[in-house]
């Protein structure tokens, strides 16, 4: 991935809007730009705007059948980037933490509790030994 190539990924996902057009279509796969745009309160040329974005940036592939596009999410661009910055170790342990994370809020929402905070992480620097610090 070239950093040109990843700008626009992070360009892309850097609007709150075209995050909830890319969910929509994760959910929706398949789905016209027609159904994105009914989904959101701002013009269909305001949503196919975003949604070239996202398609630039290689999040969304879409194909033409007729006069419809059909659009589909493309999640590759968003694993070279994780793997990029994790290791298979720390994304093992990553992933376990996650499926923590979510099994708390689910029971949370379950019973009705106030979803647990985010853990404060303090980092801690190792001295070598037989020095002050």
């Amino acid at each position: 991935m070239t950093p040109d190539s990843m700008d626009a990924v992070f360009q892309a996902l850097g609007n709150a809007q075209r995050r909830r057009m890319l969910d929509f279509v994760m959910n929706h796969p398949g789905c016209s730009v027609g159904e994105v745009a009914a989904g959101f309160d701002v013009s269909r040329i305001a949503v196919m705007r975003h949604l070239t974005v996202l398609e630039e940036a290689g999040l969304l592939i879409s194909q033409k059948r007729g006069r419809v596009r059909h659009l589909y999410m493309n999640v590759v661009p968003i694993q070279m980037i994780h793997d990029r910055w994790s290791s298979e170790y720390s994304a093992l342990w990553a992933g376990k933490l996650l499926d923590i994370k979510y099994r708390a809020e689910q029971r949370a929402a379950e019973t009705g509790a106030a979803a647990p905070e985010p853990a404060s992480v303090t980092p801690i620097q190792a001295s070598k030994r037989g020095t002050k610090t």
